[in-house]
């Protein structure tokens, strides 16, 4: 495992506005010594911007200066109560981390990386301004569809979409989802949504109402890497592979990651940001900084 030469840096708390009037909570961790540029870390559904802390410090002590966002109805972000909060789960990509990547645009010339995680690849295709992203590495990304799944968690995810879900929302009026300890509470808009699409092989793409979307994909031509680990259970690769072709334009390079690379009994949907992943995450600023480390050099 890396050591951190200095102590950890902790972060700073900023608000953002995003276009349509919403209030934003982020957090900023700074760079050790000269910044390299800038890294959004774009989270999962109802995963609050804490749980990427660690990999956040680690970063920052990289030279990179990170940003984490809670996305409305999450965290730091969320009303007093998410009974009766209306929303559209697009709204995170278009207006909650379009706003943090229209700020940090404004900064200047710095280069301006991204780290998604579940969503976080969703939302990459989704956001205004993406081409001011120069590279994108995103885990555990897939469409949520059960079809991709091992029989025992397509069994789980069904009981969830057609039993459980509808009960909670319809006694809470949200996804009361820190009941079932599977995350935060989600809004009932992408509870509803989420669902939806989670129906069909190719998620949002396949969604009639959608269709316009595919066209926003294939505008990406950077480098991607899509990482997925072999025994992730909800995003397995196979589902990672059919959300992904909609980047028809952009290099992806899919890689499936297997625990024991890392010295880790398992991975599964979450577990590229424990600490035990340092090894990742020092492979993953490389790869996103080498333009910059070799442009040094030279």
């Amino acid at each position: 495992m890396f050591a951190l030469a200095n102590a950890p840096t902790e972060p700073i708390e900023r608000q953002l506005k995003a276009a349509d009037g919403y209030v934003l909570h982020a957090m900023q961790y700074i760079a050790s010594g000269q910044p390299k540029g800038y890294l959004i870390v774009a989270g999962a559904t109802g995963v609050p911007q804490r749980i990427y802390k660690r990999f956040a410090q680690f970063a920052a002590a990289e030279g990179v200066e990170v940003w984490t966002l809670d996305y409305r109805g999450i965290g730091l972000s969320k009303p007093a109560s998410l009974l009766g909060f209306e929303m559209d789960y697009l709204d995170w990509a278009k207006q909650d981390l379009a706003a943090l990547l229209a700020h940090l645009a404004a900064q200047g010339d710095m280069p301006i990386w991204m780290v998604g995680h579940s969503y976080g690849g969703h939302a990459f295709g989704l956001l205004p301004g993406k081409e001011r992203v120069k590279r994108f590495v995103t885990f555990a990304t897939g469409t949520g569809w059960h079809g991709w799944m091992p029989p025992l968690e397509r069994l789980r995810v069904l009981f969830m979409w057609r039993v459980l879900g509808p009960l909670i929302v319809r006694a809470k009026g949200y996804l009361a989802w820190s009941l079932l300890g599977m995350g935060e509470d989600l809004p009932r808009g992408v509870y509803t949504q989420w669902r939806q699409w989670c129906q069909w092989p190719r998620y949002f793409f396949d969604d009639p109402e959608q269709k316009h979307l595919a066209a926003e994909f294939a505008k990406v031509d950077i480098p991607i890497r899509a990482i997925n680990a072999s025994d992730d259970a909800w995003a397995p690769p196979a589902s990672r592979d059919a959300f992904m072709s909609a980047y028809s334009r952009a290099s992806v390079e899919a890689i499936t990651l297997e625990p024991a690379s890392l010295g880790m009994p398992a991975i599964g949907h979450m577990g590229y940001f424990r600490p035990q992943a340092q090894a990742l995450w020092k492979e993953t600023l490389d790869w996103l900084t080498q333009d910059v480390t070799a442009s040094s050099i030279a």
